[in-house]
C-alpha cells in the first residue's frame, strides 16, 4: 500500500506530465495563451504572433529564463 510520500510524488508527476503536454499541445499548434501564466496580465496581440505558443509576458518570460542562469 503506497504510503503519503508515493501518493505526493504521484500527484507531483500527473501535474508535471500535464504541464509539458500542455506546453507540447500549444508548441505543436502554435496556439499563444491570452494572458500570462505567471501574473495574470494579458499577453500583446504582437507576442502571440511573433512567439507562437507563449504563456508568459515579455517581462515574466524574461525573469522565468534568468531565473535559470543561477
Amino acid at each position: 500500500m503506497p504510503d503519503d510520500m508515493d501518493l505526493c510524488q504521484q500527484i507531483n508527476q500527473e501535474r508535471i506530465d500535464d504541464a509539458l503536454a500542455d506546453h507540447y499541445r500549444r508548441r505543436v499548434t502554435g496556439t499563444s495563451l491570452t494572458h500570462c501564466v505567471d501574473c495574470g496580465d494579458p499577453i500583446p496581440a504582437k507576442r502571440q504572433i511573433y512567439s507562437p505558443g507563449c504563456c508568459r509576458c515579455v517581462a515574466c518570460q524574461t525573469d522565468f529564463e534568468n531565473s535559470f542562469k543561477g
